[in-house]
C-alpha cells in the first residue's frame, strides 16, 4: 500500500476517534455516555440558582457517570419494565410538558415595563388621599369616657392616662398612639370622628364603637406615604404574569371539551 495513504489514512482514523471523544464523556461498560448529558445537568443546576463554574466539570462528569452506572444496573434489574415506573414516567412527562407550555406562553405574552407601570398608577390613584396619626384612649363604659375627657380639660397627660385606663393593650401601651392610617383603617364611627378634628385636637364627647367608648386626639396629617414604583416593580410583574397564566388556564379550560 501507497505510504502517502497509509499515514493519510492513519490520521483520519485518528481525528475519527478524538471526535468520538470529545462528544461523549466516557464510555461505560461498552456504552457511551454523552457529553450533552454535563450540559443538561449545568443548565437545570443554572435554573435552580447554582450557575456551574469551571471548578464543577470534574464533579459533573463524575455525577453523569454515577447516573449511568445506577441506570444500567436498574435497566438489567428490569425495574424500567414496572408499573409504578412507567406511571411515574409519566407524571414526570405531564410535568416538563406542561412547563415548556408555560415558557411558551410566557415568552409570547410578556409583561412589559409599561404594563406594570399602568398597574401601579391604577394602584396609587384607588389609594392616594390623607393619612391620620392618631391617639386614642378606650373604655368599656360612657361614664367612665366622660370622667376621662373632664380630666384631660384640665390638664390631665393623655398619654399617662392611655397607659392606666385604656383596654386597648397594643396602643395603652404607647401612650394611645397609633399608627399612621388612612380612615378606611378604621370603623366607621371612629374615622369620622377622627378626620372631623382639628390637628392637635381631641374628641370632647366620647365616641362609640363596638368596641366600647374611644376618646380620640388628632395629631397628624399627611399626603398617603406610596412605595415608589421601582421598589415594588418586580412584585406587579409577578403578579401580573400570573394574572395572565390563569386567564390563560381559564381561557383553555373553557375552549376543551370535557364530557
Amino acid at each position: 500500500m501507497n505510504k502517502t495513504l497509509i499515514v493519510s489514512l492513519l490520521a483520519l482514523t485518528g481525528l475519527a476517534g478524538v471526535s468520538a471523544f470529545a462528544q461523549n464523556v466516557a464510555i461505560v461498560n461498552g456504552k457511551a455516555v454523552p457529553s450533552a448529558r454535563i450540559e443538561a445537568l449545568s443548565q437545570q443546576m443554572a435554573k435552580a440558582g447554582r450557575p456551574v463554574t469551571a471548578d464543577m466539570q470534574g464533579p459533573l462528569r463524575e455525577e453523569v457517570i454515577t447516573r449511568e452506572i445506577f441506570m444500567q444496573e436498574a435497566q438489567k434489574l428490569g425495574l424500567d419494565s414496572t408499573d409504578d415506573f412507567k406511571t411515574q414516567m409519566e407524571l414526570v412527562r405531564q410535568q416538563v410538558l406542561i412547563r415548556e407550555l408555560v415558557n411558551d406562553f410566557q415568552k409570547k405574552n410578556p409583561v412589559t415595563d409599561a404594563d406594570a407601570q399602568a398597574e401601579y398608577n391604577k394602584f396609587a390613584a384607588a389609594n392616594s388621599g390623607k393619612e391620620y396619626k392618631a391617639s386614642h384612649i378606650l373604655v368599656e363604659k360612657e361614664v367612665d369616657a366622660k370622667a376621662i375627657v373632664a380630666s384631660l380639660k384640665k390638664g390631665g397627660k393623655f398619654d399617662v392616662i392611655a397607659k392606666k385606663s385604656s383596654k386597648d393593650p397594643g396602643s395603652g401601651a404607647n401612650g394611645g398612639a397609633l399608627d399612621w392610617a388612612a380612615p378606611s383603617g378604621y370603623v366607621k364611627e371612629f374615622s369620622e370622628a377622627m378626620v372631623g378634628l382639628e390637628k392637635g385636637k381631641m374628641t370632647e364627647v366620647p365616641v362609640k364603637t363596638q368596641f366600647g367608648y374611644h376618646i380620640i386626639r388628632l395629631d397628624d396629617v399627611r399626603d398617603t406615604q406610596l412605595p415608589k414604583f421601582e421598589e415594588v416593580k418586580p412584585q406587579i410583574l409577578q403578579q401580573l404574569q400570573q394574572q395572565k397564566l390563569v386567564q390563560f388556564q381559564q381561557d383553555l379550560r373553557a375552549k376543551a371539551k370535557v364530557e
